[in-house]
C-alpha cells in the first residue's frame, strides 16, 4: 500500500515514515506549506532560513534531509489560501470576539486530515500517515481515535474535529510508542536534521514568535482599563484586551499588573470586549474562574449520538486532566454539565474534546459557559 506521510521537518514525523516503512508500506514524504511570512506582511526578520521567524523553508530542509536518508521522495504541496480561509480566518474571528480559539484543531480538520489527503490521493496514494501521538480502533464497527500509549504525549485533544471518513484514511505509526523512544530511533539512525530538534510550539504551521507583536499586524491594539471587579478601581492599564486571557496573570509578553500587587496575586476573570475592559480579581477570589455548566457547538461526533444524558470526560485544554461530566445534545449543540466538579478557567472559544475513558467521542468548541446558572 502507498502512504503519504506528512513530513513536517520534526523528530515525529520522520520516525512515523521510517516505521512506515519497516512495516512494508511504499512510503512517500509530503511537505505542507501553509503560511507566508511576507505575504501575510508579519515577517520580522531577514529572509533566510536559520532565522527562526520564518521556519518554514528551515523546515523544508529538514525534511527533505529525511526523506533522503530514509530514501523516500518528498513532494511539496502549497496550502496557504486554504489555511487563510479555514484556519486563519477563523482564529482572527474568535480573537475580534474576545475568545480562546485554537488553530490547531481547526488546521488538522480542514488541512492536515483533508486537502493534504486529497493531495495524496492525487498522487496514487491509498492513505496518509502523520506524526501524532493518538491511536485508531474500532468500537461496534466504527472507527474511533483513542489516547496514545504515550499519556504526556497524547494528542487526540487536537484531533478531535477529525470525522469519522478522516479517521478511517489515516494511520498512526506512533500510536504505541513514546517521545524517548522516537528520539532513540531517530538516533540510531543518524537522522541529524531533527533527533535533537525541539518540539514545534506557537500557533500551527506560523511558530513562534511575540505573540502580542504578531497579532497587532491584524488586530491593532488599542489600550484600555484594568479594573478591580471587587473594588471598582481601575488598577492598571492593558494594551489591548484582545491578546488577554481568562485566568492570566501574566505573560503574552506583555507583562502583568505593574506596580498594584507586588505578590503577584491579580488574575484577569472577565474581559469586555465592547468596552475594552479586563477585570481583575486577588488570589482569595478564585472562585470567579470557576463554571459548571457549557454549552458547545461546531459539534463532530463520532457515531450515533445518544438519545439521552451519559456520563464522559471532558478535556477543555491539551494536557488537562478529563474532567467528568454529564452530557446530552440538544438539536445540534451539546450541554456539558460538571456541577458536581466545578472547573476553573473555561473559557468560551476553547476546544472540549469529548472522551470515553480512552475513547475519543468528538468535540466542538464552547460557546457560552455559565455559574449557577449565570452566564459568565
Amino acid at each position: 500500500m502507498k502512504v503519504m506521510v506528512g513530513l513536517s521537518g520534526g523528530v515525529d514525523s520522520a520516525v512515523a515514515a521510517y516505521l512506515l516503512k519497516e512495516q512494508g508500506y511504499e512510503v512517500v514524504g509530503g511537505f505542507m506549506r501553509n503560511w507566508d511570512a511576507l505575504a501575510n506582511n508579519d515577517y520580522l526578520g531577514n529572509p533566510t532560513i536559520n532565522n527562526p521567524q520564518c521556519p518554514q523553508e528551515a523546515d523544508y530542509y529538514d525534511a527533505m534531509a529525511v526523506a533522503n536518508k530514509l530514501g523516500i521522495p518528498l513532494l511539496r504541496a502549497d496550502f496557504v489560501k486554504e489555511y487563510w480561509d479555514d484556519v486563519f480566518s477563523y482564529f482572527l474571528a474568535e480573537y475580534r470576539k474576545g475568545r480562546t480559539p485554537n488553530p490547531d484543531v481547526f488546521c488538522n480538520k480542514y488541512i492536515k486530515f483533508d486537502r493534504f489527503y486529497e493531495f495524496a490521493k492525487k498522487e496514487g496514494c491509498e492513505k496518509i500517515a502523520m506524526g501524532h501521538y493518538a491511536k485508531k480502533g474500532e468500537y461496534n464497527g466504527i472507527p474511533y481515535l483513542y489516547k496514545a500509549f504515550d499519556k504526556n504525549k497524547d494528542q487526540s485533544y487536537f484531533l478531535c474535529q477529525i470525522n469519522q471518513s478522516q479517521i478511517d484514511s489515516c494511520i498512526f505509526p506512533l500510536a504505541d510508542i513514546t517521545k524517548p523512544e522516537v528520539r532513540e530511533i531517530a538516533h540510531r539512525l543518524d537522522l541529524e536534521s531533527v533527533m535533537d530538534k525541539k518540539d514545534s510550539t506557537g500557533v500551527c504551521f506560523i511558530g513562534e514568535r511575540n505573540f502580542r507583536e504578531f497579532l497587532s499586524n491584524y488586530l491593532p491594539s488599542k489600550k484600555g482599563d484594568i479594573v478591580d471587579g471587587d473594588t471598582g478601581k481601575v488598577v492598571g492599564t492593558h494594551k489591548g484586551v484582545l491578546y488577554y486571557t481568562i485566568g492570566q496573570r501574566k505573560g503574552l509578553n506583555i507583562g502583568g499588573i505593574k506596580g498594584v500587587d507586588a505578590t503577584g496575586g491579580y488574575f484577569i476573570y472577565k474581559k469586555d470586549v465592547a468596552n475594552n475592559i479586563l477585570y481583575v480579581a486577588k488570589a482569595d477570589h478564585m472562585d470567579r474562574l470557576d463554571s459548571d455548566r457549557a454549552i458547545v457547538d461546531n459539534v463532530n461526533w463520532i457515531g450515533p449520538r445518544p438519545e439521552g444524558q451519559i456520563k464522559v470526560g471532558v478535556k477543555f485544554r491539551y494536557r488537562q486532566a478529563d474532567q467528568p461530566a454529564l452530557l446530552h445534545f440538544e438539536g445540534d449543540k451539546i450541554v456539558l454539565d460538571y456541577s458536581f466538579a466545578p472547573v476553573k478557567a473555561v473559557t468560551p472559544g476553547q476546544i472540549a474534546a469529548i472522551y470515553d475513558e480512552e475513547r475519543l467521542l468528538g468535540g466542538g468548541i464552547l460557546d457560552t459557559v455559565s455559574r449557577n446558572g449565570v452566564e459568565i
